[in-house]
């Protein structure tokens, strides 16, 4: 694996790659690397030439300093993990040469995606998220950009930035990796004690209740109701939101539409660590 810390020694490399005709993939992201963003790396083999990983904790996706200040940064266990899946290119660069420009200034319409559920709750996130993964797309210009679909809202983000932007990028959406008692993986989790990861599988019980349940014609409020019961009824834990949502617009809805496809999403709070989880539906 080779390992690259400037934009221009990157380019010079996949320019020659693109030269000789390589199909590349990308794979952003913020480090704290599991199984999950392994699966990405093991998604995007069998479909590219040349995978790119990039680690980058970026500033301007963070509404709250302190949440910043506390992400998990072991990149040593990160290039190990890269290198156990045979990656091709680490991109690993710093603040500024990411952002050489501090007044630099980046605004993308977005539509109710940036208003609603985490661009509600996170103002300015998803601003922040397309931000570098623009500027990556345009450093890198992969063929293929692989993202997991537990960020669910953010990979409906990227999606409509890639059709405002009219890049000529595929957008591969890979499956939620969760472990065998049903816990979405995530970098967060390493903040949790063992007592509080078994209180986080409140959100994938309530999720996987609404799918169960989906086809058995009962009343879409009432399958919500329970399903928030399942999270409400867990001690130490503390829902911050709930919805049953059509795919692409992630507007909340009260009934389905079988020609339509949706998604249950969920955000809860424990041992003071905020943890998002969703299921597709349909």
């Amino acid at each position: 694996m080779e390992i690259f810390k400037t934009k221009a020694s990157l380019q010079a490399h996949l320019q020659k790659a693109r030269s000789a005709g390589k199909k590349i993939a990308l794979i952003p992201t913020m480090g704290a690397l599991h199984e999950g963003h392994l699966s990405l790396l093991d998604y995007a083999k069998p479909i590219s030439d040349i995978r790119v990983c990039s680690i980058f904790v970026n500033p301007t996706q963070f509404n709250d300093p302190k949440d910043l200040e506390k992400y998990p940064r072991p990149i040593e266990n990160d290039i190990k993990l890269l290198e156990s899946v045979a990656c091709d290119i680490l991109f690993m660069p710093s603040v500024d040469e990411m952002y050489p420009d501090k007044d630099e200034n980046w605004h993308i319409d977005l539509g109710e995606l940036d208003q609603i559920w985490e661009g509600e709750k996170r103002p300015g996130h998803f601003q922040g998220v397309t931000q570098v993964v623009y500027k990556l797309f345009i450093l890198v210009q992969p063929d293929i950009a692989c993202f997991g679909q537990k960020d669910f809202q953010q990979v409906m983000v990227i999606k409509r930035m890639i059709e405002i932007k009219d890049l000529p990028i595929q957008l591969a959406i890979c499956p939620i990796i969760r472990d065998e008692h049903g816990l979405a993986l995530s970098s967060r989790n390493m903040r949790l004690s063992e007592e509080g990861k078994i209180k986080a599988l409140a959100l994938s019980r309530s999720l996987q209740y609404v799918k169960d349940h989906l086809a058995d014609n009962i009343d879409l409020q009432e399958i919500k109701k329970k399903a928030l019961t399942i999270l409400t009824q867990t001690e130490g834990l503390t829902v911050e939101y709930f919805a049953i949502c059509e795919s692409n617009s992630l507007k909340e809805v009260e009934r389905i539409d079988a020609s339509k496809q949706y998604v249950a999403l969920v955000t809860a709070w424990v041992e003071g660590v905020r943890l998002i989880d969703n299921m597709t539906l349909a």
